[in-house]
């Protein structure tokens, strides 16, 4: 009998702690997709511009102090210890993660004709060049014959003709490298590669113990008036390209969420440091006040996410996506299982902007291939976003010029934004995105003009809103990273990328 009144007494209690889950008709995914509904809604709400840009303000007075915020500076020492700072403070697990890396800086680039007709020309030294004497070397042009690799072989360049002089190569064919260090071994003392398209000219001759002579870039229209010149007679320049280059150590910063299952976790990502040019507050303290802004209010309004959330900072990304290689290489055989998305978001404020988000299913065709399976849903996700806010937008190149390059060559799926850096504006671009037409989306990429005077607030905001409204979905709900995307026609994008001179991407040949 007492069995049988413990039982009753305990069938009522049963029936009770039942009833919560019996009246919630949702599933469990169910309840992550509302969740996860709700919790992007308010962060996209939330999520300021006019916040993020004290960030940026922060950045510019970094900037102002110190020069710039290059990695292995001053400058970027301050900002990942500001970035630190306000990510403890809104209560994430934080990071650093050291790694060594080739510092260089750039002490001297200049070109003058000295004969027959004296004028001055723009030059970029080449990353890793031999320096010149202080006030440089003085020669005679020697153009190597143009053809499809033009420099790039032995018998390209005739006996005894190089000796003692700059050699004159048009680019295409074979590294920078090889050319510089044929060029060497035909007897030049120097050599000024021209590009082979509209653009500036720069790029890196790679490792260091292959080079041989001091080299730098010059733009096509001069490399072709040199050229012309040469046929009538000798032509004389002065050339100084010099650059410090030793080993330095900087940081990534890494915040990921004290809660969420860990088997799965969304990383976002932006590079915090800027060329030596100048404060970088489009590239990249845009993508990084974004994320600082979107960080703290995830830390506001959910303390208990499903999933974990992990924001990146990464070093040394102008010198060639340093930071997020070592962070890549770091990362154990489960950690990489662990990671189901990585978005990128680098350049989300370009004055002259276009929306464009990585084309994860290759649907525009043009460049690279889709990602890793899982990125033509992050494209669509985003997406669905801003159509639902009738907000215009391309697709652009998964070209690997930024940080998410690493993460998608182990197969990490990944996504992102950008609004624009070197290329200029189409007609029809400006008819859809607003600005300028044959004006670049970023006139002032990598230059002393990237500052809070030259950043366009509504397409900060509307990354923002991008990037708030990820970080709220996948928070909870990951499932649409696995569910189909219907094939679509090309989108209309072009490659927001492109060009020559870009730390996103080591440019080689």
């Amino acid at each position: 009998m007492a069995t049988l009144a413990a039982a009753a007494l305990a069938t009522p209690l049963l029936l009770a702690s039942a009833s919560p889950a019996t009246a919630d008709r949702h599933t469990p995914g169910q309840r992550d997709a509302s969740n996860a509904a709700k919790l992007a809604a308010k962060l996209v709400k939330k999520s300021s511009a006019d916040d993020a840009f004290d960030h940026l303000e922060k950045f510019q007075q970094i900037s102002d102090t110190t020069g710039n915020r290059a990695a292995g500076t001053l400058g970027y020492d301050a900002s990942a210890a500001y970035v630190f700072k306000e990510l403890k403070k809104y209560g994430y697990n934080v990071s650093y993660q050291p790694f060594t890396f080739p510092y260089i800086e750039t002490q001297a680039e200049s070109l003058a004709v000295v004969s027959p007709a004296p004028r001055t020309v723009g030059v970029v030294a080449m990353d890793y060049t031999k320096s010149t004497p202080a006030g440089g070397i003085t020669a005679d042009l020697a153009a190597v014959p143009a053809d499809a690799t033009t420099g790039c072989e032995p018998a390209d360049y005739a006996s005894g003709t190089y000796t003692g002089k700059i050699a004159l190569i048009k680019r295409g064919g074979c590294t920078f490298a090889q050319k510089q260090a044929t060029a060497a071994d035909a007897g030049a003392i120097g050599a000024l590669i021209y590009n082979n398209i509209e653009g500036s000219m720069g790029g890196t001759l790679g490792d260091p113990a292959g080079v041989k002579i001091p080299t730098g870039g010059i733009v096509l229209a001069e490399g072709e008036k040199f050229a012309a010149e040469l046929v009538n007679g000798p032509v004389r320049v002065t050339m100084d390209v010099r650059q410090l280059q030793e080993t330095r150590t900087t940081r990534n910063i890494i915040a990921e969420t004290k809660h969420g299952n860990a088997a799965n976790t969304v990383v976002l990502g932006a590079h915090l440091d800027s060329v030596s040019e100048g404060a970088g507050i489009n590239d990249n303290g845009s993508g990084s006040a974004g994320l600082l802004e979107v960080a703290e209010q995830l830390a506001k309004a959910e303390k208990r996410p499903t999933n974990k959330i992990r924001f990146a900072w990464w070093g040394a990304e102008e010198n060639g996506l340093l930071g997020s290689e070592a962070y890549v290489a770091s990362l154990t055989s489960l950690g990489k299982k662990e990671i189901k998305a990585y978005l990128n978001f680098d350049m989300i404020a370009s004055p002259n902007y276009g929306i464009f988000l990585y084309d994860g299913d290759d649907s525009d065709g043009v460049g690279a291939g889709p990602g890793p399976e899982g990125s033509a849903q992050i494209e669509r996700d985003m997406q669905k976003f801003l159509d639902g806010r009738g907000t215009p937008h391309e697709g652009t190149d998964f070209s690997g010029r930024s940080d998410y390059g690493p993460f998608i060559e182990i197969g990490i799926p990944a996504g992102g934004t950008f609004t624009g850096a070197e290329v200029k504006k189409t007609e029809a671009q400006a008819a859809k995105f607003g600005g300028t037409a044959g004006v670049a989306y970023d006139p002032n990429y990598h230059g002393a003009g990237d500052n809070l005077d030259n950043v366009s607030m509504k397409a900060f905001g509307i990354n923002i809103g991008i990037i708030a409204n990820a970080v709220g979905t996948y928070a909870h709900d990951i499932s649409s990273l696995s569910k189909p995307v219907t094939p679509a026609g090309p989108n209309g994008g072009q490659s927001g990328s492109g060009g020559l001179r870009d730390g996103h991407a080591v440019v080689t040949e």
